[in-house]
């Protein structure tokens, strides 16, 4: 747990009480902080309590004297409607940030990686905190990804931090030895207001470098290009065009530092399709940047576990391989999925973004099947039927496994995979849930298939 002694002072509201929040309302009891919590669901007010927080309901209780507001990521301060907790917060003047805001204050001499971008900065943040490792630092890895950073270990030698959107917004203390910026494409445009609101959020990723940070940014879409014009030395990423003062991988799936060639992705069994590619190269950029290795760097990529969720392989039943590829939260990451297999029977639905299945009928020559189901069922079944896409509708995530697992054993090969290209709150508590059930489906299907 990270000691927030240093500003435990005063009085400290939290709002939201999932991972995060019970992780801030520990960390701050710990340090001797006054506490007052609350959260709709009332479980997790008595596990706030039980760690030292005074239940509020903040939208009414005095808040005169609050330090804070630490607000869940997930909960709007702004659009599309304030939360009425936010919105009182705002109307007293108390600032309101989020737990990495405390984190930064609490170790301002901390050695910072920061991860942010619509789509691969899970991987990359994974995959630098596994290089990291490799070479025996001692590091902490989460945020928007696994732990919850006032979790992490007070003695860590590197925060190696995935940040949301929403995380950013709430961290205006952002300084990062080395940050990150993927990619830019349309998500959370109702928390945004628009693409150029949400640019403008993922930029602040570059708030503050320390000293003579690294910024490390992609460069193939226009937002990012906007951003990297402005930035005073950035290190240009691209999966498109050279990058003789950055680093890019091309056709040839070599990733090229300056103009050296310096890791083959085919090294890299758990880094296939070209965006694992982007991820590599933003990973070696960063490791360079703290000191690494060239060697050590590529025994890490060599040896790169791969990231539950992303494109997991979770079996092979006959002649037929089981992705699980849940993160793929909208139809830009399930391009990733679609690209880099072919002969798929594509398990795809949820609760839909903004942008649908946008240009996803472009793959139908890798897709044998679509099964559809959840929230976005008439919808993706409307856009399947216009584009001349075989589909069967299946409601539940579940009859669209046991369907294609049919259809996929009679023909005796493929690949089934789960990219659903929406968010999974309609039937799932999360991806990582819509994951684990997915994954213990087909081993059931496994099973079954040795009985």
């Amino acid at each position: 747990m990270i000691n927030l002694s240093a500003i435990s002072a005063g009085t400290y509201a939290v709002m939201g009480l999932g991972k995060s929040g019970l992780a801030t309302v520990a960390a701050l009891c710990s340090a001797g902080a006054k506490v007052m919590a609350f959260d709709d669901i009332p479980e997790k007010c008595a596990e706030a309590r039980k760690l030292g927080a005074c239940i509020e309901k903040l939208t009414t209780t005095d808040l005169t004297g609050v330090s804070a507001l630490i607000l869940a990521p997930g909960i709007p301060h702004t659009l599309p409607v304030p939360h009425p907790v936010a919105a009182r917060a705002k109307s007293l003047g108390i600032p309101i940030i989020g737990d990495i805001e405390l984190l930064l204050r609490a170790k301002p001499e901390a050695c910072i990686v920061a991860i942010t971008g619509t789509n691969g900065k899970s991987t990359t943040t994974a995959l630098i905190a596994h290089i990291l490792e490799s070479t025996g630092r001692k590091v902490a890895v989460g945020g928007n990804l696994g732990n919850p950073v006032l979790a992490f270990p007070d003695d860590a030698e590197t925060f190696v931090i995935e940040m949301s959107s929403y995380q950013l917004e709430l961290t205006p203390s952002m300084a990062a030895e080395v940050a990150i910026l993927t990619n830019i494409t349309p998500d959370h445009l109702d928390r945004h207001g628009n693409m150029a609101g949400y640019a403008s959020v993922k930029e602040m990723v570059f708030r503050s470098p320390k000293g003579k940070g690294t910024t490390i940014i992609g460069v193939d879409d226009d937002f990012c290009r906007t951003i990297a014009s402005r930035l005073p030395a950035p290190v240009p990423l691209s999966l498109e065009t050279p990058q003789p003062s950055g680093i890019s991988v091309l056709d040839d799936g070599i990733v090229r530092d300056h103009e050296n060639a310096v890791f083959d992705m085919k090294d890299a069994p758990h880094l296939r399709g070209r965006h694992n590619a982007q991820n590599a190269a933003a990973a070696w950029a960063a490791c360079k940047a703290l000191g690494l290795s060239e060697d050590a760097i590529t025994r890490g990529l060599v040896s790169f576990p791969g990231l539950a969720h992303r494109q997991q392989e979770v079996a092979i039943i006959g002649r037929v391989t089981y992705i699980n590829d849940s993160k793929a939260t909208n139809a830009d990451a399930a391009e990733k999925a679609l690209l880099s297999f072919a002969d798929i029977y594509w398990l795809v639905g949820g609760k839909p973004k903004s942008d649908g299945l946008a240009n996803l009928a472009l793959y139908n020559n890798r897709i044998h099947h679509s099964f559809v189901f959840g929230m976005a069922e008439d919808a993706f079944a409307g856009y399947l039927s216009a584009h001349g896409m075989p589909h069967t509708r299946c409601q539940t995530m579940k009859t669209a496994l046991e369907k294609a697992h049919d259809m996929a054993q009679a023909a005796g090969h493929g690949v089934v995979l789960l990219s659903p290209a929406c968010a999974s709150f309609d039937q799932f508590n999360s991806f990582e849930h819509r994951g684990e059930v997915f994954i213990s489906l087909v081993h059931k299907l496994e099973e079954a298939g040795e009985a």
